[in-house]
């Protein structure tokens, strides 16, 4: 009897582990940068991640990339969904705590929404990575600079 009774505590403790791990993994999915890095890396495998920033809520990620692009990752639940801002792709505008930002894609309106930030200096880098998604790269030829001493 007593057996029984040690086995049927070892099954039920054994359930409560297994069951709180996989709420866990549930909820800490998206906060894991490295986690980030690894599926945008398998999604787009030919772009270049130069910095990431990640909101608040650990709800979505922003990566700079190498060209002056922008990557944009979203967790819904254990999924990713993975973008790639395009020159023109997204409106911004800053959320009313100003540690936000709120974003239109224009290719991708089931992902319209909120981002809030830890800080209001990363909700202003990521506008920035924004705006410069936004500029044709292209057409932009810089000319050279000089340095004039005044005599």
């Amino acid at each position: 009897m007593i057996w029984t009774v040690v086995i049927a505590c070892l099954v039920l403790a054994a359930y409560v582990y297994l069951r709180a791990q996989r709420r866990s993994d549930r909820t800490s999915g998206a906060d894991d940068t490295g986690l980030a890095i690894v599926e945008f890396g398998r999604v787009f495998p030919n772009e270049a991640i130069r910095e990431v920033i990640s909101t608040a809520g650990g709800d979505g990620v922003f990566l700079r990339l190498h060209d002056g692009k922008v990557g944009c990752m979203r967790a819904r639940g254990t999924r990713f969904t993975c973008l790639l801002i395009e020159p023109g792709g997204v409106l911004v505008h800053n959320s009313p705590s100003g540690k936000g930002l709120a974003i239109e894609f224009h290719d991708n309106p089931r992902e319209n929404g909120s981002f809030e930030f830890s800080t209001s200096g990363e909700a202003a880098e990521v506008s920035l990575w924004l705006l410069g998604s936004l500029l044709p790269a292209a057409g932009i030829e810089e000319a050279p600079r000089t340095l004039q001493r005044d005599s």
